[in-house]
């Protein structure tokens, strides 16, 4: 087992959400008036039909201009993108910012 692996292993994935969040806080004025695009996406390769895994969907806020990911969610299946859209909006502070959805989020 590398040591990578073992580390992430050790990290509680909502207290290092938690921490990402209070560090993007830091970036607030930068994206200030900054277009953030919502939108999902399946990471390919994570589906194993050999132990019963689906593939992981993620939702994600991207800051177009700089170029970041400001934060993301984790759902089930694509279909419920939806529910996650507020949970992610919930954990940011995109007052002054555009944002935009694709047509699953609407």
């Amino acid at each position: 087992m590398d040591t990578m692996r073992r580390v992430f292993l050790l990290i509680d994935p909502i207290e290092f959400q938690k921490c990402f969040y209070e560090w993007g806080d830091g970036f607030r004025e930068k994206i200030a008036e900054e277009t953030i695009a919502i939108d999902g996406k399946c990471s390919r390769g994570s589906r194993d039909d050999k132990l019963g895994k689906k593939a992981i969907h993620i939702v994600s806020a991207w800051a177009n201009e700089n170029q970041l990911i400001l934060g993301q969610v984790k759902v089930d299946e694509k279909p419920n993108e939806i529910t996650a859209i507020p949970k992610l909006l919930e954990f940011l502070d995109l007052a002054g910012c555009t944002v935009t959805i694709d047509a699953m989020g609407t």
